[in-house]
């Protein structure tokens, strides 16, 4: 069984593109796998474009409550992590934990197909469904980039 598991995201932040081209190895333990530009989606309806130091230390890394002027004041969540616990070479199998204040607030497997490029089931939300693709493209751009393609 293969584990590739990673830090927290801001639950609130989609994901666009990665920061930078080609795979960092200090970059691959970030919540989605790389540094990602994006938008804050923590308002709704009333999309944000963060700047750099947002992006960097809130956005791509979570728990910014407190610490951000658009997290909500709600008992909602702070973070989300991934982790890949099975690459078969067909499909991955994908974890997910939604964290409050350090504990599980909402978690579950999510299945992908490689050769289709997408999830069994669609996750639960626009937000994280997008973050788990962004964690997914991070993944297998790091493993080709690896095997040397």
């Amino acid at each position: 069984m293969c584990y590739y598991t990673s830090g927290m995201a801001c639950p609130y932040f989609f994901p666009v593109e990665p920061r930078t081209a080609g795979s960092n190895p200090q970059h691959a333990m970030l919540p989605l796998g790389a540094s990602w530009t994006g938008s804050c989606q923590a308002v709704p309806d009333a999309s944000w474009q963060p700047d750099d130091t947002t992006l960097r230390s809130l956005c791509n890394l979570g728990y910014a409550r407190g610490n951000c002027s658009r997290f909500p004041c709600d008992d909602g969540p702070d973070a989300v992590r991934f982790t890949i616990s099975r690459d078969d070479g067909r499909s991955l199998r994908i974890y997910y934990v939604v964290e409050r204040d350090h504990h599980p607030f909402a978690h579950g497997p999510l299945d992908y197909s490689l050769a289709g490029q997408r999830f069994a089931d669609p996750p639960p939300g626009e937000t994280m469904g997008r973050q788990a693709r962004a964690y997914v493209e991070s993944y297998l751009r790091r493993k080709a980039e690896a095997q040397g393609r």
